[in-house]
C-alpha cells in the first residue's frame, strides 16, 4: 500500500524547509513549535496534527491545501475504468461458443 502518513508528513516538513531555505530551529521558533517536536515530525516519530503542519507552511510562507490522498484518487480512477470494462464487454453481442472438438487419444504404450 502507500506510504504511513508519518513518513508523508515528514517529507513535506522537510520539503517545507528546502523550499524556504530555513533552518529546522527557525522554522521551530516561528511556528511555536519546540525544535525537538519538529524533529521528531521530520523524521516520522511523531504525527503532526493538521493544524500544526498549515502553521508550518504558512510561517515558511507556503499555503498547505489538503486534499484526497493519491491512494484514494487511484482507487477512484480503477473504478471508473473498471465501469467503462464493463459498460463495453455488456456492448458485445453475445455468440455461444461451439463444442470443442479434440482429436482422439493415441496410447503410446501398452
Amino acid at each position: 500500500m502507500g506510504q504511513g502518513s508519518d513518513e508523508v508528513a515528514g517529507r513535506l516538513i522537510k520539503q517545507i524547509r528546502n523550499e524556504s531555505g530555513l533552518k529546522q530551529v527557525e522554522l521551530a521558533r516561528r511556528s511555536g513549535i519546540q525544535s525537538s517536536v519538529l524533529s521528531a515530525y521530520e523524521h516520522g516519530s511523531r504525527q503532526p496534527a493538521v493544524a500544526a503542519l498549515a502553521r508550518i507552511a504558512r510561517v515558511a510562507g507556503l499555503d498547505l491545501r489538503v486534499g484526497p490522498s493519491s491512494d484514494q484518487m487511484e482507487m477512484l480512477r480503477a473504478g471508473n475504468i473498471l465501469v467503462q470494462v464493463l459498460e463495453l464487454a455488456e456492448q458485445i453481442p453475445y455468440q455461444p461458443r461451439r463444442e470443442l472438438a479434440y482429436p482422439p487419444l493415441i496410447r503410446l504404450a501398452e
